[in-house]
């Protein structure tokens, strides 16, 4: 026994010192670092790289002793590289072999003398660049695979986050705009630069926080700062051109098979852009996508303050005019989702640029046409003081839309002090739909589910639209610095013209008169409206010293809507016109307000205190019809103080803290107030009140930002809250033995909305992976008169989210999220019916590089809906996948083939819950299909491993 443990005495003691000099695997690297007379460097920036190809491995800075220190760094040599504003780079090779840590002492840099700057400069290029909130980024240092978009680029920058869909994140703040040399060559959407400029023609990347436009434009900081990315080109492709064209055919689980073909052309200089473009599918990109977009607008897909509109932020959520059609002037961007529905698509159109440093002139061309066919399943439960009602609807839909878009813009700088802007938008568009729908009306009494209502509709609509909308802007700098004027006058016009042939058939079963248990609607709606309204604006700003600036404004504008809608009976063959439906009505609005703000900036801290006075009057009448003696009068004036208040903090070393005050004036929509009744669904009427008051919303918010840049690790949180005084909500009236449901607007005071959020992201190991945390809490209150008694819904929704990037090789990426929603709903007139829905949705991407040059992309997500109170419990996995391969000699040409839905499980689902009333709905989508498909590319084309959603 004693020879034993001698033995096992011995082997430890021996093994002891093959332990201690077995050498570590990770080690770690300290320093000070000081100038050349001992003075501390806070904040230098500090980096390691590969003596091969310079890849950067680890970053970091010195903090206020000028110390630094870097952790985990594998064995081997690497190049120590430690840049500050004003000193010669250093660099220096540090082995990390034996010893844990690496203590290299005190590092001095020298100043770098002024004859010497440029080439010390060229000859020794950061990776990474940090001075203040400005990170640079040289691209040679980041490797990404040939042929890689600059959103692949992005995705290895430290300190910068790119999700599925392309949007941008850096220092814990979304980028709100790309820049390309300085210039805003692509609209303000990011994604329109990183999903179509290459990796290979960027040198370098740079992200500041900006002012904003407006800032910019009257000369005083406003204290909001805008996260900005500008990328530098290289050289060689500061002129050209590329484009693309493909074309992909493939079977479909149902028929048809699906094809589809697009193309687009860029060609471009300093000066000059033309963009072509075109599609034509039927996958469901009823339009541009976003990447589209960018490519044919170019740099003047978004202009600042061209609503000509001034004050308080260009009057952004301190008035809100309704009215009008609804849709937009601007190119529809809708095409990336292959959303609800079957749709065939047809699309093209053309854009030229034309910039120079004294005139920028734009104009563009788009046409659009659509057949989008829907089959829908629906359920709604709602309810009411005396029980609840269900009601189930089966929906057969098509709808053909075609429009026209035309636009053009110049900006011309007269002078050094005066610039005069023009900007018109036209549209024409037609369009007509076929409506098939069954719904059944069910009355649920002790569990127990009654039918009391069967309707049946087949409606067909025709109709046409033209809107235009112009403006001239007016603007002139003073040679006192901060002094400005600036003034504008605007004018629009939508006219559109329609016809809506209704036939309903209603079966009410509880009805006691024989008469009224069965009620067909046969009717013919004819409606003409014209809307034009003519606006202008004036905006001053004066310097009273060189922390105070004080801003007054004035908006007018004065609009005229003329509506004719006649509503005929055609049950016999004799139409008589319907005096209870059809409406002449005129309206005039004068609007009218006055505000002024004084701001106080100094030291990082900006205050903004001021307030308007605004008028909104309606003069309006309205009769059965032009002929008829009119029915009633409108004639309305509202007067309202709306106060403006905004703190913004930079309490230094990346810490921001913000918040603010504004009261948000709502005024009624145009179809609010006009008495007219809408019977389009014979068991939903809605009808105008003419007596509507503005809706007010007191708005606060709070919010707090950091960024390291040592760790690039990023924060941000925050609160709001909002309270309602005379919000506009749709009372409802139902018929206790018909159960046709009647709205009409009215105002409500109370309601409130109280939000937190937060948001945490930092790297689990540097350029390799990095974790992101989020969340957020709402609590809201609803009030909403339901035959006469007021249901009160509280809610309650939480959110969480976390996402994981994975980086670690080009031959490899992988992303993977989830996100979970949990929605609480209450309801005063009957708690029975308390529901909870949850939404959760779990998505995994994954690219690899397999040997022969051959590329595999896939995609998973599962999303789940849930309502346990209602029964309502569906699932959707969508799983996507693709291999591709590029062949030629140029490498130009990509041969594809992609599976889309592969498990065949493709449907929208739809659930909610609020106000007196819990829903979901089921629509028929794209299913399983495949497609193979070539693309040839005009400038060349590389292989890259696809890093993001590769579904657009």
């Amino acid at each position: 026994m004693k020879n034993r443990l001698l033995v096992l005495f011995l082997c430890v003691l021996f093994a002891l010192p093959a332990v201690a000099q077995t050498p570590p695997s990770r080690f770690t690297v300290q320093a000070t670092v000081t100038d050349t007379i001992g003075a501390k460097l806070n904040g230098a920036t500090v980096m390691l790289q590969t003596t091969k190809d310079s890849v950067l491995t680890n970053y970091g800075r010195t903090d206020e002793t000028g110390a630094f220190t870097l952790k985990g760094v594998r064995r081997g040599t690497y190049i120590l590289k430690v840049t500050y504003v004003g000193m010669m780079p250093l660099n220096q090779m540090v082995t990390f072999d034996a010893e844990p840590t690496v203590n290299l002492g005190t590092i001095k840099l020298k100043p770098i003398a002024k004859e010497l700057y440029e080439v010390v400069i060229k000859a020794a290029r950061a990776p990474l660049t940090i001075r203040g909130d400005t990170v640079e980024y040289d691209t040679r240092a980041f490797k990404v695979p040939p042929g890689s978009s600059v959103e692949d680029l992005l995705r290895k920058l430290p300190g910068v986050i790119v999700d599925r869909e392309g949007n941008i994140r850096a220092q814990g703040q979304e980028v709100k705009r790309v820049t390309v040399d300085g210039k805003q060559f692509f609209s303000d959407d990011p994604k329109m630069a990183t999903k179509n400029l290459q990796a290979e023609t960027i040198s370098k990347v740079q992200v500041f926080s900006d002012q904003t436009e407006k800032a910019k434009l009257t000369g005083v900081d406003d204290g909001t700062k805008e996260k900005t990315m500008n990328l530098e080109l290289k050289e060689e492709f500061k002129k050209g051109g590329f484009g693309k064209i493909t074309g992909g055919v493939g079977p479909a689980s149902d028929l048809p098979a699906r094809a589809e073909v697009r193309g687009s052309y860029n060609k471009f200089d300093k000066k000059q852009q033309l963009s072509l473009i075109g599609l034509a599918n039927n996958t469901n990109q009823s339009g541009l996508s976003w990447t589209d977009y960018q490519d044919f607008r170019g740099s003047n897909s978004f202009n600042w303050n061209d609503n000509a509109d001034f004050g308080f932020s260009s009057g952004n959520n301190f008035i809100v005019f309704g009215g009008g059609d609804g849709e937009s002037l601007s190119i529809p961007i809708t095409g990336g989702d292959r959303g609800n529905g079957l749709s065939d698509n047809v699309a093209g159109g053309a854009n030229y640029n034309y910039d120079t440093k004294k005139t920028k002139i734009s104009g563009s061309y788009y046409f659009s046409q659509t057949k989008l066919r829907t089959e829908s399943e629906s359920e709604v439960t709602n309810f009411i003081p005396s029980g609840d009602l269900n009601t189930s609807t089966t929906t057969n839909q098509t709808n053909r839309n075609a429009s026209h878009r035309v636009s053009f813009r110049i900006e011309k700088q007269l002078d050094t002090l005066n610039t005069l802007v023009f900007a018109n938008s036209s549209r024409y568009t037609t369009n007509n739909a076929l409506r098939l729908s069954n719904r059944d009306i069910r009355r649920i009494l002790n569990s127990s589910a009654q039918p009391t209502t069967s309707n049946f509709t087949n409606n067909s609509s025709n109709g046409q639209s033209f809107a235009m909308s112009n403006s001239l802007i007016f603007r002139h700098k003073f040679k006192k610095k901060g002094r400005t004027f600036n003034a504008s006058a605007g004018y629009q016009l939508n006219s559109s013209d329609g016809t809506l042939d209704l036939e309903a058939r209603n079966e009410f079963f509880e009805a006691t008169d024989i008469n009224d248990q069965l009620r067909i609607i046969s009717q013919l709606q004819t409606t003409n409206s014209t809307a034009s309204e003519y606006k202008t604006s004036l905006l001053f700003v004066e310097p009273l010293s060189k922390k105070f600036f004080w801003e007054s404004f004035y908006n007018f504008s004065l609009r005229y809507d003329e509506v004719d809608r006649n509503v005929l009976n055609t049950q016999t063959d004799s139409p008589t016109l319907n005096d209870s439906l059809s409406r002449y009505y005129t309206n005039t609005y004068i609007y009218n307000r006055l505000g002024t703000s004084v701001r106080y900036t100094n030291k990082g801290l900006n205050v903004g205190v001021g307030g308007a006075v605004q008028q909104f009057q309606i003069d309006g009448e309205f009769a059965a019809d032009q002929s008829r003696p009119r029915l009633g009068v409108i004639n309305r004036s509202f007067t309202t103080f709306v106060p403006n208040m905004s703190v913004n903090f930079d309490l230094k070393n990346n810490k921001y803290l913000y918040g603010g005050y504004n009261l948000r004036v709502q005024m009624p929509t145009s179809r609010q107030l006009q008495p007219i009744v809408d019977n389009s669904n014979p068991l939903f009427i809605t009808q105008g009140n003419p007596n509507l008051l503005p809706a007010l919303t007191h708005n606060a918010n709070l919010g707090f930002n950091y960024f390291n840049p040592g760790s690039f690790t990023n924060f941000y949180g925050g609160l709001n809250y909002g309270y309602n005084i005379n919000q506009i909500v749709y009372a409802q009236t139902i018929d206790p033995q018909t159960l046709i449901t009647s709205t009409r607007p009215e105002n409500i005071t109370g309601g409130y909305n109280f939000g937190y959020y937060n948001y945490v992201s930092f790297p689990l190991k540097k350029t390799k992976a990095t974790l992101d945390l989020g969340g957020n809490i709402n609590f809201g209150q609803l009030i909403t008169p339901i035959n006469g008694v007021q249901n009160q819904t509280n809610t309650t929704n939480y959110n969480a989210n976390t996402r994981l990037s994975l980086t670690p090789a080009d031959w490899f990426t992988f992303y993977g999220s989830a996100d979970v929603n949990i929605g609480n709903a209450r309801y005063s007139i009957n708690s029975a019916q308390n529901a909870q829905t949850i939404n959760t949705n779990y998505s995994a991407d994954a690219n690899v590089k397999v040997p022969g040059d051959v590329f595999i992309s896939s995609s998973f997500n599962y999303r789940i809906y849930r309502n346990e109170r209602f029964g309502f419990n569906q699932s959707v996995p969508i799983w996507n996948a693709s291999v591709y391969r590029l062949v030629g000699k140029a490498k130009k040409m990509e041969v594809r083939l992609s599976a889309y839905d592969l498990l065949n499980r493709n449907i929208n689902v739809n659930q909610y819950a609020g106000q007196n009333s819990v829903s979901s709905e089921r629509t028929r989508t794209l299913a399983r299909y495949f497609m193979f498909s070539m693309t040839y590319n005009m400038r060349g084309l590389k292989a890259s491993v696809r890093k993001g959603n590769d579904w657009d």
